[in-house]
């Protein structure tokens, strides 16, 4: 079985030393090479390639954010290694990923390790489990500032990628919707869904109160209730009742309700 590839790189010489080296091996099909991330997506809406061999820091559109448009537009996302002229202690975070990766010029070696981790993945159809993880890294990456990230690269850096995403995606039948984290006033459960409030929409997740807990910052969210998630930047006011109960008062005006069982954390949590 051979696999269809394509090449981005902003450099010629890049791509064609690359070019020259896949052609050893008889089951890659190098269909195109790209010469900036804008001709990388055009290719995958055309091709729906196998493998994509991607560079990082490219003028435009920058390697993450090429993934990121693939997966905003719906795209087929191929299997991704990654070509950078960054050192192994800087990419560390690709590795944790389960990414691959190429050291600038790519040597023969290095490139069939590659190309054998490829295949072993296919074989064993573990690519499911790879495009997820890198669906996660794109999150985690494309949510904060990519510039920042490229800077830390170039100086040997190790990445400042939190675990935790800056935004949330939501699938609205065909359409996906990006939410960023902070903009989200509150979460709230209806049934099997939950209720995504921002300033501006209302958005349906169907996630897991326990799923969201694992994707928000515990720093900045907070749970108030069984069935609520709220944004500590949003609240304006903890108010208590004559009646024991309490509850928060949001920059919007809408008030909701503290269970007993959460009061302490949350008046907590408010005064910090």
């Amino acid at each position: 079985m051979s696999l269809s590839t394509i090449v981005v790189d902003d450099e010629p010489l890049a791509r064609k030393g690359l070019a020259i080296r896949l052609a050893e091996h008889d089951d890659i099909d190098l269909i195109a090479q790209c010469g900036n991330g804008r001709e990388a997506i055009e290719a995958i809406r055309a091709y729906q390639p196998d493998l994509m061999f991607l560079d990082i820091q490219m003028p435009g559109l920058n390697g993450f954010e090429v993934l990121d448009e693939i997966v905003a537009q719906g795209l087929k996302l191929p299997m991704v290694v990654f070509v950078t002229a960054f050192d192994q202690y800087a990419i560390k975070a690709f590795d944790i990923h389960a990414v691959d990766y190429l050291m600038k010029p790519a040597d023969e070696v290095r490139l069939a390790q590659s190309l054998e981790k490829v295949r072993l993945a296919i074989q064993a159809q573990t690519d499911v489990d790879h495009k997820n993880k890198l669906v996660q890294l794109v999150s985690n990456v494309t949510g904060s500032d990519t510039n920042k990230i490229l800077e830390e690269l170039s100086n040997n850096d190790e990445l400042s990628i939190s675990k935790y995403s800056d935004v949330l995606p939501i699938k609205d039948g065909g359409e996906l919707s990006r939410v960023p984290v902070n903009s989200i006033l509150w979460i709230d459960a209806a049934g099997d869904y939950m209720c995504v409030h921002t300033d501006e929409n209302t958005h349906i997740l169907r996630k897991t109160m326990k799923q969201l807990e694992e994707v928000l910052d515990p720093r900045q969210f907070i749970r108030s209730h069984r069935s609520t998630i709220v944004n500590k930047q949003y609240i304006q006011k903890f108010c208590s009742q004559l009646n024991g109960e309490y509850y928060l008062v949001m920059s919007n005006g809408k008030e909701l309700k503290v269970s007993r069982s959460y009061k302490e954390k949350v008046k907590q949590a408010v005064t910090n």
